[in-house]
C-alpha cells in the first residue's frame, strides 16, 4: 500500500436516513440507565443538588456534540469518531478510540438489554438473561436486513417513549405545584449534601447518560443532506433529552422523601405512584414500564446499529482483519454486525455487564477530550479539502473548554473506571502494534501541523478529503456543468513554455475580470496556487480564488504536443510532471465560496484520474466536444433540433419558449461551428444542437422524450 491509498473501501453504504432517523438514534442512544436507574444512586452521592447535576452535564456533553458535528459534516463516513480522531490525530489514536468506543458501545448495550428483563421482571416472572439473549438476536437480525428497518423500530420507540415522558413530565410538574412550596423546599433542603466536590462527582457518574449523543456520527455515511441533519438531528435530541432528564429527576426530588429516592432502583415507577395513582390500576405502572422498555430497547438497537459501523471503518483502513468491512446482499456491513451482536450475547449471558459498563464511563470522557482536541488539529492543519459543512462555535475556546472538563471529570470519577481506561487503551495499543502497524503507511492531520513547523506531512490525507467533497451531494448552487458548459477553451498544436500560456489565458480573462493581466500572471505563475492536484495523468489544475469576482470560471487548454511543467507548489515542494501535460485546466472562484471550489475541484480531478481520460481528449473534435469531457455523462443531454420532426416546433422560438423540467437548464447551443451562450433573445434554428444540464433523474426524462 503506498502513501496516496487511504481507507481503501469496498462498497459505499446506502444514504437512506433523514432527519428524525438521526434524532431517534441520538435520543434513544441517550435514554436508558441515566434516568431509569441512576437518579437513586445519584441522590445518594450528592442529595437534591442531583437536579443541577444532570443539567450540568448537558452543558459539558455540548462542545464534544458541537465537535463531533463539525468534523462529521466534514468527513460523513461510517465510523464516526473513530474515523475523525484516526484522521486528525493518526492511525495510533484511531486504534485506540475505535476499539476502545466499540467494546464500551457493546457492554452499554448489552446493560441496556438485561435492564429491559429488569423491567419486564416487574409484571411477569420470567428469566432476565435469557429474554435480552433473545433481543439481540432479534436486533441483530433487524440491523442485518437494514439501517432502513433498524431505524425504523427506533423511531417507534424513540416516539412511544417521549410521547410517554412528556406525559410523564407534566402530570409531574403538575403534581409538584399542588403539593405546596413547603413540601418542595423541604425535600430540596439540604441541597448539598456531601459539599462541592461530592456534587461534582455527581457530575461525572451521571455525564455518562449523555455520553451516547454522538455515537450517530457511526452512521454518517448512510445519512442523506448531513451537513443539515446530523448537526440537527443531534441538537434537538440533546434539547429534548436534557428537558426530560431535568425535568423528570426534579419530579422524583420533589415528590419523593429523600430516604425514599436514595435507595430507589426504580425511581421513576416510584415516583409515578404519587402522581399517577388518578389513573386506573395499575394504568400508570404499565406506562413506565413501557416507557422503560422502549429506553432500554432504543438504546441497544441503536447500540447495534452504530458500534457496528466502527469495524466496518477501521477494516477499510486496514486496522483490523478484511472481513469487517464486507457488505452484504442488504447492503448492510453483515459480519460486523453479527461479531457486534455476538459479543453482545457473550456479554449478556456471562458478564456482569453493570458493573462493567460502569467502568467505561473514564474511557467515554476521553473519547469526548479526543473528538475536541480534534477539530483544533484539523483547523490549525490548515488542510484546504477540510470544508465542514457546520462549523462550531466559539472556537476554539468550546474546545478547550470541552477538554478541560472532560480531564477534570476523569479525575472525579473513581480509580475503577481509570483503570478501565487504561486497559482498554493497552489493549488497542497491543493490537496497533501486533497487526494494524504493518498494514497502514498514513498519518493524520497532526503532521501537517508539523509541516508548518518544517516537519512532516501526510499529503494522502488531502486526497481523501476531496475525494470525501466530491461524494457530498452537491449543493444547489454548485454550478459545475454550467460552468462547464460555458468554459473557453483554447486549443494549441504547441506552446513554448508555461508562462507563454498563463500570458495567454491571463489577457483573456482580464477583459472579463477586475483583474488586470499582469496581476492574473503573477499571481498564476508565483505557485502560490498550485496544489497537489497539479500535475497528474497528463493535466494540470492552476487554480485561483479571487475577490471581486461574482461567479467561477474555467478554462480549458488542450496542447496536442504537450508541455513539461516544473512548477513550486503551496508548501515550496518541487513538482515535475513525469510526463508532457496535454490538458491544463484553470479554474477561478469566488474567494469567499471556499466549499463550492474544493468540490469543483474535486469533481475536475475525478474526471483528469479517469481511465480514458487522455485519449477523450485527444480524440475531441472541437472545442464543444473539449467541454463535454468533463460534462458528468448523467447530467447533461444533447438534442439536435433536426433529429426528430417533434423538434422543429422548436426553431423559430426563444430559450425561454421552451418547457424544462424543473432542475435542467439549456446551458449551450451549438450552431454550425460557432458555439452560443443562450441569451433572452437569442433564437433558435433548425439544425442546432442544445446542451441541456441538470440531476440524473430529469435529464433522463428528457433523454427518454426526445430519443
Amino acid at each position: 500500500m503506498t502513501t496516496s491509498e487511504i481507507a481503501v473501501s469496498n462498497e459505499k453504504l446506502k444514504r437512506n436516513l433523514g432527519l428524525f432517523d438521526v434524532y431517534a438514534v441520538s435520543t434513544g442512544a441517550m435514554f436508558s440507565s441515566g434516568f431509569f436507574l441512576l437518579p437513586g444512586v445519584a441522590m445518594a452521592e450528592t442529595g437534591p443538588s442531583v437536579v443541577l447535576a444532570y443539567l450540568l452535564s448537558s452543558i459539558i456533553i455540548a462542545p464534544a456534540m458541537f465537535s463531533m458535528a463539525e468534523l462529521t459534516t466534514a468527513m460523513p463516513r461510517a465510523g464516526g469518531d473513530y474515523y475523525c480522531i484516526d484522521r486528525s490525530l493518526g492511525p495510533l489514536a484511531g486504534t485506540i478510540g475505535g476499539l476502545g468506543t466499540w467494546l464500551a458501545l457493546v457492554l452499554k448495550s448489552a446493560f441496556a438489554l438485561v435492564g429491559i428483563g429488569a423491567y419486564l421482571a416487574i409484571f411477569l416472572d420470567l428469566p432476565i438473561r435469557p429474554i435480552a439473549a433473545v433481543l439481540t438476536i432479534v436486533f441483530a437480525v433487524l440491523n442485518v436486513v437494514g439501517a432502513k428497518e433498524s431505524t425504523g423500530l427506533q423511531r417507534i420507540l424513540v416516539t412511544a417513549l417521549v410521547g410517554i415522558m412528556v406525559f410523564y413530565c407534566l402530570q409531574g410538574l403538575i403534581a409538584t405545584f399542588n403539593a405546596g412550596d413547603g413540601v418542595v423546599a423541604t425535600r430540596l433542603n439540604p441541597f448539598l449534601t456531601a459539599g462541592i466536590q461530592g456534587f461534582f462527582g455527581t457530575v461525572g457518574l451521571v455525564f455518562v447518560s449523555y455520553a451516547g449523543l454522538t455515537k450517530v456520527a457511526s452512521i454518517a455515511e448512510e445519512v442523506r443532506s448531513p451537513d443539515r441533519n446530523i448537526p440537527l438531528g443531534m441538537m434537538l435530541a440533546l434539547a429534548t433529552t436534557i428537558v426530560i432528564y431535568v425535568v423528570g429527576v426534579y419530579v422524583m426530588v420533589a415528590l419523593l422523601p429523600n430516604d425514599q429516592l436514595m435507595g430507589s432502583l426504580t425511581p421513576v415507577a416510584d415516583a409515578g405512584d404519587v402522581f399517577l395513582e388518578w389513573l386506573p390500576a395499575p394504568f400508570g405502572l404499565i406506562l413506565v414500564v413501557i416507557a422503560a422498555i422502549a429506553a432500554f430497547a432504543s438504546t441497544a438497537n441503536a447500540g447495534i446499529l452504530s458500534a457496528s459501523r466502527y469495524p466496518l471503518a477501521m477494516s477499510r483502513d486496514h486496522l483490523i482483519p478484511p472481513p469487517f468491512s464486507n457488505i452484504g446482499r442488504y447492503k448492510t456491513p453483515t459480519f460486523s454486525i453479527m461479531v457486534t451482536s455476538g459479543l453482545m450475547l457473550f456479554a449478556v449471558l456471562f458478564l456482569d455487564v453493570a458493573n462493567i459498563a460502569k467502568l467505561a464511563s473514564a474511557f467515554q470522557l476521553m473519547i469526548f477530550a479526543l473528538i475536541n482536541l480534534s477539530v483544533i488539529v484539523m483547523r490549525e492543519s490548515r488542510i484546504s479539502s477540510y470544508v465542514p459543512g457546520y462549523e462550531s462555535p466559539l472556537y476554539p475556546w468550546m474546545q478547550i473548554f470541552g477538554i478541560v472538563a472532560s480531564v477534570m471529570l476523569i479525575a472525579e470519577i473513581g480509580r475503577a473506571s481509570t483503570v478501565f481506561t487504561f486497559l482498554l487503551i493497552a489493549l488497542a495499543i497491543a493490537w496497533y502494534y501486533g497487526y494494524a502497524r504493518a498494514n497502514v503507511e498514513r498519518e493524520g492531520a497532526i503532521y501537517h501541523i508539523y509541516a508548518r513547523l518544517g516537519k512532516r506531512r501526510f499529503e494522502g490525507l488531502d486526497h481523501e478529503l476531496r475525494d470525501i467533497l466530491k461524494e457530498r451531494e452537491l449543493e444547489e448552487s454548485d454550478p459545475y456543468e454550467r460552468i462547464v458548459s460555458q468554459a473557453r477553451t483554447f486549443d494549441f498544436e504547441q506552446v513554448e513554455s508555461y508562462d507563454n500560456l498563463v500570458k495567454h489565458v491571463a489577457d483573456a480573462l482580464s477583459t472579463d475580470l477586475a483583474y488586470s493581466a499582469s496581476d492574473l500572471e503573477t499571481m498564476f505563475l508565483t505557485g502560490k496556487h498550485i496544489g497537489a492536484t497539479a500535475v497528474s495523468h497528463g493535466a494540470a489544475l492552476p487554480e485561483l480564488r479571487l475577490a471581486n469576482i461574482n461567479q467561477s470560471q474555467i478554462i480549458l487548454v488542450r496542447i496536442r504536443q504537450g508541455i513539461k511543467l516544473d512548477l513550486d507548489d503551496v508548501a515550496g515542494k518541487r513538482i515535475a510532471a513525469n510526463q508532457p501535460v496535454h490538458a491544463v485546466i484553470f479554474l477561478l472562484s469566488p474567494q469567499e465560496k471556499t466549499g463550492q471550489h474544493l468540490r469543483i475541484l474535486a469533481e475536475l480531478v475525478s474526471r483528469v484520474d479517469e481511465a480514458g481520460f487522455l485519449r477523450e481528449w485527444h480524440d475531441a473534435a472541437d472545442e464543444h466536444a473539449l467541454r463535454e469531457v468533463f460534462l458528468r455523462h448523467e447530467r447533461f443531454v444533447q438534442i439536435y433540433l433536426d433529429h426528430e420532426p417533434a423538434l422543429s416546433t422548436f426553431a423559430g422560438k426563444h430559450p425561454s419558449d421552451i418547457y424544462l423540467p424543473k432542475g435542467t437548464l439549456l446551458a449551450l447551443i451549438q450552431r454550425g461551428g460557432e458555439t452560443l451562450v443562450p441569451q433572452d433573445d437569442t433564437v433558435l434554428v433548425a439544425g442546432d444542437c442544445l446542451t441541456i444540464i441538470g440531476d440524473p433523474r430529469h435529464v433522463n426524462e428528457l433523454y427518454e422524450s426526445f430519443h
